[in-house]
């Protein structure tokens, strides 16, 4: 018998807020049970499995970046673009966590094709077309900036940062005036 209220998209809500609160890593349907007092096999007429859970959890969060990134690029370009899509991940990270810790998540094709990440690539895409690179620059340049924001985001969330002069805020200031300087000066192929 299926539970009334509960959905695949519920549970994805509230695995999330799960994620947020104990690590993604944590994130199991039998904790995802114990929170809505039912059993765990009640669960499955939901969700084939773990793994399901975790990619509609990775689903939910790219969907959640790729709106905030949307919103804080309209009417922005160059380095201001740049500044508000690299601060959407950063706040994101800070504000969930674990619904960013599923962004992580290693996606089958078919996954990632109907996920939120092709928003995410073209969001980039934008941004880079106010730096005038062409092909293959621009893809380099794509992965350069995950690179970069997801990186020093992790370090950050693990504490990379927290005892040592300037503060973090400071040096992400810094690496996003970098960054800018070095899209406007992208160095011509070997």
């Amino acid at each position: 018998m299926v539970r009334v209220g509960l959905t695949p998209e519920r549970l994805a809500r509230a695995g999330a807020e799960l994620a947020d609160e104990v690590g993604f890593e944590h994130v199991t349907v039998s904790e995802l049970a114990r929170r809505f007092d039912v059993k765990v096999a009640s669960l499955y007429s939901h969700l084939r499995n773990s793994h399901e859970l975790k990619t509609r959890i990775a689903l939910l969060a790219l969907e959640e970046v790729a709106d905030r990134g949307a919103a804080a690029l309209a009417g922005r370009a160059g380095k201001d673009a740049l500044a508000a899509f690299a601060d959407v991940y950063r706040d994101y990270a800070r504000e969930h966590p674990g619904r960013y810790a599923a962004m992580q998540l290693r996606l089958t094709p078919e996954e990632a094709a109907a996920s939120a990440g092709g928003r995410h690539a073209q969001m980039t895409r934008a941004i880079l077309r106010g730096y005038d690179l062409a092909e293959p620059d621009q893809t380099h340049a794509v992965r350069l900036l995950g690179s970069v924001f997801h990186g020093y985001v992790d370090l950050e969330l693990a504490g990379g940062f927290s005892h040592s002069a300037p503060d973090s805020q400071e040096s992400w200031t810094r690496i996003v005036d970098a960054l800018d300087a070095l899209l406007r000066n992208w160095p011509a192929s070997s």
